[in-house]
């Protein structure tokens, strides 16, 4: 597999994680496991965009 895609794939996967923690968070009323939620939603969609850009120039 391309590193590329793997990095794809893993901000596909820290996007989902941050999703659960995120509504985890709203459901329980943690605002902190919200906010790590949210973050390592962010985190997930850079890595993905990362590889989407890696995959266009050809790294």
């Amino acid at each position: 597999m391309k590193p590329s895609t793997k990095d794809q794939a893993k901000g596909r996967f820290e996007n989902l994680k941050g999703k659960i923690k995120e509504v985890a968070g709203i459901i329980t009323g943690q605002r902190k496991l919200e906010t790590e939620g949210k973050s390592q939603k962010r985190a997930g969609k850079a890595r993905e965009k990362l590889g989407q850009v890696e995959k266009i120039v050809g790294k």
